[in-house]
């Protein structure tokens, strides 16, 4: 059986950026007025999941830049074998 490979970079950032609209549709959900109680408290937790994973993401993203910015300053000419969001949820 083939072993399975990660997915491209470019669909991470995607599903990053599906994460990040979906967070804002649940807070814009939240602010509604007229929203039952048990739906808004649904809507806002898994806005804090979302939220969690997002800065976890970015934290990544912080974190690869600095070994990118430190190796440019080092004046290494090989590039860093780094991928994005190595996890996968």
């Amino acid at each position: 059986m083939a072993k399975k490979t990660a997915p491209a970079k470019s669909g991470n950032m995607k599903n990053f950026e599906e994460r990040l609209l979906r967070l804002e549709k649940l807070g814009e959900q939240i602010r509604k007025t007229d929203i039952p109680l048990d739906e808004a408290l649904k809507a806002f937790e898994e806005g804090i999941r979302l939220a969690r994973t997002l800065e976890s993401d970015l934290e990544k993203i912080e974190s690869r830049i600095e070994v990118l910015m430190n190796d440019a300053d080092a004046g290494g000419d090989e590039s860093p074998d780094l991928e994005l969001f190595d996890s996968e949820e």
